[in-house]
């Protein structure tokens, strides 16, 4: 079975006449971006959509600067009745959180679709679109629905942006022909000094002094060959604190001086650290999954357990 299934992919979301959308828990804007851009350009030929997330938690206030983004349900239970259930920007199916369960009884009937990009989803889904070679989910979508002749218009270019300008880090990293895509989309008047402000720039006095607090943990830990930058992130430091803020605690040890990989450890319940992985030379994929996740080369993460030091000690013995 193909994992890049471009024509499966059309053929399922054209077949369909109800279709629902979940994308993965603790969202970023790629996440958001995809969910609400493919909302949106399906209900142009007339289907129902509802776009959901598996959790609790309220999502990151900077992405409801996203069209539509206030539309995406926060539910624990997956609605029943969908001709189409379609997964965005989830590497693996534990990403959907809470509708993981519905989601594999979907699955099961051959109605679950996986649009991604992420190099360690291997296709969970019915039929299954992972382009690893796009930058984002969103670039997925792009010729997704070129390929339907859907209309692009301003709040679906914002959408697809979203998820492009982050994912690449800003155009920081990615194929020369990211800049043609953000070429196009930038033609409906999109305000990209404003998206850049809502989501890379925008934050708090108490996001600041968060970061701050977590700073103070940075070590170098050495794991045989390789030198790792480490931020340990306690549940006492980062609870109540916006996504985003904690997510952008990785890009200060990215390329840490002396370093070869950076390592955040979020601690996201008592003992349960979500681990995020950033390297320009080694593949962080491999090592996430080595450790039960999952990612892209140079951006993966996994869920480790134990204490801050357990969970250090674990990685730097696997990498050593």
């Amino acid at each position: 079975m193909s994992r890049t299934d471009y024509a499966g992919a059309v053929n399922a979301l054209v077949d369909a006449g109800s279709i629902c959308v979940v994308t993965h828990v603790r969202p970023d804007a790629d996440a958001i971006g995809s969910a609400t851009a493919l909302m949106l350009g399906l209900r142009q030929r007339g289907k129902e959509v509802r776009a959901l997330i598996g959790q609790d938690r309220e999502i990151s206030g900077n992405l409801l600067s996203i069209p539509k983004s206030e539309e995406i349900e926060l539910t624990q239970e997956l609605p029943l009745g969908f001709d189409l259930y379609v997964t965005v920007d989830c590497g693996a199916l534990d990403r959907t959180g809470y509708l993981a369960p519905g989601l594999e009884r979907a699955r099961e009937e051959g109605r679950l679709l996986c649009i991604d990009h992420h190099a360690s989803n291997e296709g969970f889904g019915s039929v299954n679109l992972v382009d690893v070679a796009c930058e984002s989910t969103t670039v997925v979508l792009i010729d997704v629905m070129d390929k339907m002749s859907l209309q692009v218009d301003r709040a679906i270019a914002h959408c697809l942006y979203a998820g492009l300008v982050t994912d690449t880090g800003s155009f920081r990293w990615g194929r020369p022909s990211m800049h043609t895509l953000a070429a196009r989309l930038m033609r409906y008047g999109l305000d990209t000094k404003q998206i850049a402000v809502d989501l890379l720039d925008s934050t708090t006095v108490e996001d600041i002094q968060m970061l701050g607090r977590v700073f103070q943990s940075l070590s170098i830990e050495q794991a045989g060959a390789h030198s790792l930058g480490i931020l340990v992130a306690s549940l006492d430091d980062i609870g109540g604190h916006t996504d985003s803020a904690v997510e952008s605690l990785v890009d200060f040890v990215r390329a840490l001086e002396g370093t070869d990989m950076g390592v955040v450890f979020k601690e996201m319940a008592p003992q349960v650290w979500a681990v995020s992985l950033r390297s320009s030379t080694i593949n962080c994929a491999e090592i996430a999954l080595r450790m039960g996740g999952g990612g892209h080369l140079p951006a993966a993460g996994y869920t480790a357990h134990g204490t801050a030091s357990e969970a250090v000690a674990q990685l730097v013995e696997v990498m050593s």
